[in-house]
């Protein structure tokens, strides 16, 4: 990974080089980038949780990302592809600067840039954890250390680039572990197919077995996130061209579901079998144990994979975490350089200034997230706070900026302010939401309620006053 983020420090010459890979990059690692970035660590321990929880139906998540990401891909990138060929845009609030004004870019700014470095912070304290719950010699501190060093130092001097080529190689790292090592391995330990009928009955092989709400409260979230995602953006800025970008994304669309779907759920369902039958007493665990789902697939691994191994189906899930990590850094970065402080400061207009510019920010925003992450034990608490608030708050204003007829910058302002703080509120205040619903749902409704009536009020005061 430092190797790929040498060979770009030395490639780079200006920051269209550094923040959107000199917009000549092909589908295939724009694709596998995205699903790198979209699945990553975060997900991959996810599914197995799912797995763990309610089998393969819990593949329905990502296949959520799979529509968002084709819907996207239709009616998204072709509008955003022109803009940023004719305004050679960077970031995704400067979409609301050309639709609106400089103020809303710059609230939409510090909310994406919130959300980033509190994602970057949550993926590198997963890494860290993950590595010290698994080498107990290694205490998470000095394991953040070395993590947050090595995706640090890659993404702040290679840019985009080493971000997307680190991601392609990454994902490729990620496959060939489920597919060669952790799936075949935990499948034959768990004693295959008839075990896992007998052990945990049919419902747990059947993609029924979940309720509607679930779905819903997934599609609300996820789908989503392809409209306001800056890490999305900087890669359909990346592309080629229109074609390149949307092949991009319906590569990403299929490897998120069914391959990495199925994948992730299955290795969950056998990390449930595998504690049913009694194989995780060494570790503390039996059938009547109350067992924290997501640590069902870690456990599982460390179970019936042997020395080396163990090594390298590590170094995959390593991959997953980084390859969220660098990409979240990078956006983060990309909001402060372009959408805060060039608002502020004047910088030098030479390429050579910029570029070294950016590398700084980069660097410091990523030793800000590592600090965070040593700091703060509700690091994935303020992630999903900043996540909420980012999703909520920006799709209703971005929906209505590329498709609404006449954008309204006051509107946009109180309905990203309304929607982020009614989820968040939510979030917080109630354990359980009527029909048990997400507080995503709330938040997204109250934003597009706030932006109507403000548009509205705005249109009837103009018609009057003409």
């Amino acid at each position: 990974m430092l190797g790929v983020g040498v060979y770009f420090f030395r490639k780079n010459k200006n920051i269209d080089d550094y923040y959107v890979g000199g917009r000549s990059l092909g589908s295939w690692h724009i694709g596998l980038s995205v699903v790198a970035t979209d699945v990553g660590g975060g997900f991959s321990i996810g599914l197995g949780g799912l797995g763990f929880l309610i089998g393969v139906a819990g593949s329905w998540m990502l296949f959520t990302g799979l529509v968002g990401a084709w819907i996207s891909a239709v009616i998204l990138i072709p509008v955003i592809s022109r803009l940023s060929s004719k305004h050679k845009f960077f970031t995704f609030p400067q979409i609301f600067e050309h639709f609106y004004n400089s103020k809303v870019a710059l609230i939409a700014g510090i909310i994406s840039a919130i959300g980033y470095i509190g994602f970057t912070s949550s993926q590198l304290l997963a890494g860290a954890k993950l590595a010290s719950a698994t080498f107990p010699q290694i205490d998470i501190q000095t394991a953040l250390i070395f993590m947050g060093i090595i995706a640090v130092i890659y993404t702040g001097i290679g840019g985009l680039k080493a971000v997307i080529y680190t991601d392609t190689i990454q994902w490729i790292i990620l496959m060939s572990g489920l597919i060669l090592i952790g799936i075949p391995i935990s499948y034959y330990a768990v004693g295959g197919l008839d075990a896992i009928r007998s052990t945990l009955g049919d419902e747990f092989l059947s993609i029924t077995n979940i309720s509607w709400q679930k779905i819903v409260n997934w599609a609300v979230t996820i789908i989503p996130i392809w409209f306001v995602g800056m890490t999305l953006y900087q890669r359909i800025y990346a592309s080629k061209s229109i074609k390149q970008a949307k092949r991009a994304w319906f590569i990403a669309g299929l490897f998120e579901w069914p391959l990495m779907a199925f994948m992730g759920v299955f290795l969950g369902l056998l990390a449930r079998v595998a504690m049913e039958r009694g194989m995780f007493a060494a570790s503390g665990y039996t059938a009547q144990s109350v067992m924290d789902a997501e640590m069902g697939l870690p456990v599982l691994l460390n179970t019936v994979l042997p020395v080396g191994l163990m090594g390298l189906m590590l170094s995959a899930y390593f991959s997953a975490i980084l390859s969220t990590a660098d990409s979240c850094l990078m956006a983060a970065s990309g909001n402060m350089q372009t959408d805060i402080l060039s608002k502020i400061f004047r910088f030098r207009k030479d390429a050579g200034s910029q570029l070294r510019i950016s590398q700084i920010i980069t660097i410091t925003i990523g030793a800000l997230a590592l600090l965070l992450a040593s700091n703060m034990t509700n690091v994935l608490d303020l992630m999903l706070y900043s996540y909420a608030f980012m999703v909520s708050g920006l799709f209703i204003p971005v929906l209505f900026a590329l498709y609404g007829k006449r954008p309204n910058a006051t509107g946009a302002i109180l309905s990203m302010i309304t929607g982020g703080s009614v989820t968040v509120i939510l979030t917080t205040a109630y354990d359980e939401l009527p029909l048990g619903l997400d507080a995503n749902i709330f938040g997204i409704t109250a934003s597009a309620l706030i932006y109507i009536t403000v548009a509205l009020f705005t249109n009837i005061k103009q018609s009057y006053n003409g």
